[in-house]
């Protein structure tokens, strides 16, 4: 079960698929399980593996991020709950938290209270948005393939001044078994479909899309029925 993120507005009908399918899993069907997942209730086993994932890849995201970010603005995209960008709030950040499932914006903004974060539903790459210094996509481009990933961060590079972060499901035998694993599951505990991503693969497409942008070291979260590979694209200078 993993946040989502609206495609940008230029994508093609593979984008478009995708996020429907998303907005019809995580704010109709999920919604329930996914405010239980991401609270301290107890989950099935499965769950509890996704939800220790999660955590780690959140601390690998903000360790990236400044420990001070007075006066920086972040985007959070595909921020589902909304843990991650409470807390870059709390770091002092001006954050704007987007996310296609209007029901996850709801239990985000009920959570924050009075966090001082613009939360909006819809397309992350809407320039309505702004500039940002920093964004992060925590597991919102998993179910994207790897030039649509691409081309997700193409469309945020030209705004964005200093590093993108984001997560994607990498190839590995591992995570090929648990999805077909999955199939044996109950529906409940099975998310949209995640598509597996060769790492090399889209690196170089990305240092082709992005060349004055540096592919910084990536890091790899995996257990249970949790994997996911988190890599840092920063400008140039």
């Amino acid at each position: 079960m993993m946040a989502s993120v609206s495609p940008p507005r230029s994508a093609g009908t593979s984008y478009e698929l995708s996020r429907a399918a998303l907005e019809t899993y995580f704010d109709r069907t999920a919604r329930d399980a996914w405010e239980r997942l991401t609270s301290d209730a107890p989950v099935s086993r499965i769950r509890a593996t996704v939800r220790a994932g999660r955590d780690r890849m959140r601390e690998t995201l903000l360790g990236g991020l400044p420990a001070d970010m007075r006066g920086l603005r972040l985007l959070d995209a595909g921020c589902g709950t909304g843990a991650l960008a409470v807390e870059a709030a709390r770091r002092g950040a001006e954050v704007v938290a987007i996310d296609v499932a209007a029901g996850l914006i709801n239990i985000a903004r009920e959570r924050a209270g009075e966090a001082g974060i613009d939360w909006r539903v819809g397309d992350m790459a809407d320039p309505a948005l702004g500039d940002f210094d920093h964004v992060v996509a925590m597991d919102s481009l998993i179910h994207y393939r790897a030039a649509d990933i691409v081309s997700a961060l193409a469309a945020l590079a030209p705004r964005t001044r200093r590093s993108i972060a984001f997560t994607f499901a990498p190839r590995t035998p591992a995570l090929a078994a648990m999805h077909a694993a999955g199939k044996f599951f109950p529906r409940g505990d099975r998310a949209p479909a995640i598509v597996p991503v060769r790492e090399a693969r889209l690196r170089h497409a990305i240092g082709e899309a992005l060349p004055d942008w540096r592919i910084g070291g990536g890091r790899r979260i995996s257990g249970g029925f949790y994997t996911s590979h988190a890599l840092h694209v920063v400008r140039h200078g």
